[in-house]
């Protein structure tokens, strides 16, 4: 296969052994003083809802992990299983399905509602314990010599959501991660869909959280993203379930990351709803414009949210998906100089695009 190039972009080059790792170009480099200490490589992509290549640049077509990212489309069956209509789960819970969460308050509080009116507990979730990412929660567990269990997982929100999915189907809860149960059948199917793609051709591997983690190329990935912001051209059903999701998410977007340190939270406040961001692990980063007909793409090769926080925020200008106004209000995100621990400025970031 030789290169390809979508409408309006440079050469994308096709990587042709798929069981390498593509050698992506640099796309961060940071400086300290006149010299390049430190590099981070990756892919990136802007797409439309009928998957044509805007722009973009690095290997499109190399599967990668897509994480985190596609946890709207793994709620999918939730909504149209009938299962969310089932426990009426309200626009809270839906968001907190969607998000990878600081374990604040807020997002630990509606997952166990969530839970109880299920009839189930904490012992349920199989996403295993994790550390709360907001630190106030941190030091509150450890004032009070507490485990940080599974409820603090960043995937708890997932988890409950998949749990109500599994009692709507009558299947063994105990079950609900098997990649083989009927609800992870459906959210496989589901993003295959979504991507144009066939359901074998989307691979599975085990996430972090023990749920089904699906590969597929940049490319496809970031047109899961865009329909799922712009439904149009799918069925009146699915399309109202998008929606909902991305509603629930402008309109609670502390629920779909947290009010501490979180890209996602603040593009989604700062955009009022306009963007519908999602971080995935290890540098995956989607964004689809609501109504926009374009999403986002972006996968740093090293796994370095560094890398990726930069490239995230050059796109989002350079593609004008945010306004003056609203870049300067994520400047805390953007800030071009390196700074030491005595508050010297001894060098500087470069993104290449």
């Amino acid at each position: 296969m030789g290169p390809i190039r979508g409408p309006r972009s440079r050469l994308i080059r096709v990587n042709q052994n798929q069981a390498d790792f593509p050698d992506n170009p640099v796309l961060v480099r940071l400086w300290r003083g006149e010299k390049v200490e430190s590099q981070h490589r990756g892919a990136w992509t802007v797409v439309d809802d009928a998957g044509e290549v805007i722009d973009g640049n690095g290997d499109l077509e190399h599967p990668i992990f897509a994480r985190s990212t596609v946890k709207c489309i793994q709620a999918l069956p939730l909504l149209e299983s009938g299962a969310a209509e089932r426990c009426e789960l309200s626009d809270r819970e839906l968001a907190v399905a969607l998000s990878s969460h600081n374990a604040e308050a807020c997002h630990t509080d509606t997952v166990l509602g969530l839970l109880a009116r299920l009839g189930l507990g904490i012992e349920h979730l199989q996403c295993g314990p994790q550390r709360p990412g907001d630190p106030g929660v941190r030091t509150e567990l450890q004032r009070k010599g507490l485990p940080a269990t599974a409820l603090y997982n960043n995937c708890s929100g997932k988890h409950a959501g998949f749990l109500a999915l599994a009692q709507h189907l009558n299947v063994p809860v105990a079950g609900y991660l098997d990649a083989r149960s009927e609800g992870q059948m459906l959210a496989h199917r589901a993003l295959a869909d979504m991507a144009g793609l066939k359901v074998e051709d989307v691979g599975v591997s085990i996430d972090g959280c023990s749920a089904p983690s699906f590969i597929l190329p940049l490319r496809e990935l970031a047109t899961s993203f865009a329909r799922v912001a712009n439904p149009s051209g799918l069925s009146n059903q699915r399309a109202a379930h998008c929606q909902r999701m991305t509603s629930a998410a402008g309109a609670h977007p502390e629920m779909i990351a947290g009010n501490f340190r979180r890209l996602c939270t603040d593009i989604s406040r700062v955009t009022k709803g306009r963007l519908f961001p999602k971080l995935g692990a290890e540098a995956v980063y989607l964004i689809g414009e609501v109504g926009g007909g374009r999403a986002l793409g972006v996968k740093i090769d090293d796994g370095s949210l560094r890398g990726m926080h930069r490239v995230v925020l050059a796109l989002l200008e350079r593609f004008e998906f945010v306004t003056p106004e609203e870049l300067s209000q994520l400047s805390k995100w953007n800030d071009p100089l390196i700074h030491n621990r005595a508050g010297l400025d001894v060098g500087h970031v470069e993104v290449l695009l």
